[in-house]
């Protein structure tokens, strides 16, 4: 326990009684998880004065002896006050960062009397109760923390995580601002807080991702780590000023990155029988590389993933070059590109490339230097899995050459190509068939969308002697896929019909993903 002299000139008597409280107390790295908190102190004088009252249990009577969780900052004058309203305390010290959390996170459930400190999101708090709940907001600096927002941006976690969505929006408009969350690939309204609310929310967000909150002019990107309902998720923030008004007012997006959702078997993803055996058969060849293509949010990486899977990292060295890193991977060496020092994708895939790999991962491929060097390591033994922004497989080839690959080299190191798309299922409660085809109606159920839950849809073009020659004298696209389909590929639409036959999905559906 660090020592402090008593404060006795400034604050008088108290101060003596201060001085010997923590001179009787206690030392810990952090605060019990089997703690209770006792909510006997309003949160403001918790939050400002560094104390934290807990209780061994919800039966304890009221006249024990309470436990004050203190830190270095905490004033003598505090446990004074407390020893005042509550008697006789014994104190424990705590780091300062611990006991910040543990305030938070106490405070911020929704259980009346005490709450145990837990590092996930109480999942048990309700969304639209809460943000009636929330009072009318004067001050922004005491706005920032105050619990009301705090249960808030919990509880549209917790709601998020219910609903499977990936994104969260937080919007800004003259009158009322919105929440919307992206589920399945498509965004739908969630509530629409007060105006006065949103700076708040935006405020408590930035601070749980270790963002500027005074900085409200340029765009700024974090990182949150937490749990809910046990879950671990990932969530990356990003800000962006908007609008025009001496205030400022700025929009969030929060992708929510589930870490137990990328440890995923390519034969849950929804390959076809021959794609699937086609594709397994690409991923163990001792090098060259393997493209998967699509926009952004067609599931590229998780395919990728899901193909390191199948490889044992036992035997094999597989090292991943990734901005961001979704998920982690066991026995997996994974590296964050960070531009900012000057840890691009090449200079990341430079310094594997010395690691001894076998196998390496590249995020994306967004430029001619990070292509010349996948090419590079492929040609010298290196198996390759990259994601590419094309529409389809065809198209690959030629984006690369485009960038400035050499035709003869890329002829040389391709094996294949995966394009893809993520198509949203029926919902088995209210789906109808008509005419033999199954259409969506919307129900409770699925959210009044008609849809719940996605799958794939691909289309693998394996790179044989006849399209490698194709490659190799830069051949149009339209003779590409002409090659491929006679080699047996089918396009995007076509491999959905098979989940419009069996009921899975809709023509609609598959139309909407596929209409490039």
């Amino acid at each position: 326990m660090s020592s402090r002299a008593p404060e006795s000139v400034r604050f008088g008597g108290p101060a003596s009684l201060a001085a010997a409280a923590l001179a009787g107390g206690a030392t810990l790295a952090s605060i019990p998880r089997e703690t209770r908190i006792a909510r006997e102190v309003p949160y403001a004088f918790a939050r400002d004065h560094h104390v934290l009252v807990a209780r061994l249990d919800d039966n304890e009577p009221p006249t024990s002896t309470r436990t004050v969780f203190i830190s270095a900052a905490t004033s003598p004058l505090a446990i004074a006050e407390l020893q005042r309203a509550l008697g006789p305390v014994r104190i424990v010290e705590v780091a300062a960062d611990a006991l910040e959390k543990a305030i938070a996170k106490g405070y911020a459930t929704d259980d009346g009397a005490s709450a145990r400190v837990v590092d996930e999101v109480d999942a048990s708090l309700d969304l639209s109760r809460l943000m009636q709940d929330v009072p009318e907001i004067e001050d922004l600096l005491e706005a920032e923390d105050n619990a009301p927002v705090i249960r808030l941006i919990n509880a549209l976690f917790t709601e998020a995580a219910r609903e499977g969505a990936s994104d969260i929006h937080l919007e800004p408009f003259e009158t009322h601002s919105v929440v919307r969350f992206r589920v399945d690939g498509t965004l739908r309204d969630i509530v629409r807080p007060r105006r006065q609310l949103h700076s708040a929310l935006i405020s408590r967000i930035k601070i749980m991702a270790n963002l500027d909150i005074a900085e409200k002019r340029l765009p700024q990107d974090g990182r949150i780590a937490l749990r809910v309902a046990g879950r671990p998720l990932d969530v990356r923030v990003s800000t962006l000023p908007v609008g025009n008004s001496p205030s400022q007012p700025e929009r969030a997006v929060l992708r929510l990155l589930d870490k137990e959702a990328g440890r995923l078997d390519l034969t849950a993803l929804g390959m076809g029988r021959e794609t699937l055996a086609t594709f397994d058969a690409l991923i163990r060849q001792p090098h060259g590389i393997v493209l998967v293509t699509g926009p952004t949010g067609s599931g590229k990486t998780t395919t990728l993933y899901a193909a390191l899977a199948r490889i044992d990292a036992a035997t094999t060295n597989v090292l991943t070059v990734e901005d961001p890193i979704e998920y982690e991977l066991p026995a997996i060496g994974q590296t964050q590109v960070n531009a900012r020092i000057g840890m691009t994708f090449a200079a990341a895939l430079r310094a594997i490339l010395r690691q001894d790999p076998d196998v390496i991962m590249i995020g994306e491929i967004r430029d001619l230097e990070t292509a010349q060097i996948a090419v590079q390591a492929s040609l010298t033994g290196h198996l390759v899995l990259a994601t590419l922004h094309t529409n389809d497989a065809v198209s690959a080839a030629t984006r690369l050459a485009d960038m400035g690959v050499e035709p003869f080299l890329l002829s040389s190191s391709l094996l294949g190509v995966v394009a893809q798309r993520l198509v949203r299922k029926l919902c088995d409660a209210c789906k109808v068939d008509k005419d033999g085809e199954w259409h969506p109606v919307g129900c409770p159920v699925c959210g009044h969308t008609g849809y719940q839950g996605r799958t794939g849809i691909y289309e693998l073009m394996r790179i044989d002697d006849r399209l490698r020659d194709m490659v190799h004298d830069e051949s149009g696209e339209p003779a590409l896929r002409e090659a491929a389909k006679e080699q047996g590929m089918k396009n995007l639409r076509e491999d959905g019909d098979r989940w419009i036959a069996s009921g899975v999905t809709s023509r609609e559906e598959v139309f909407r993903v596929t209409r490039d």
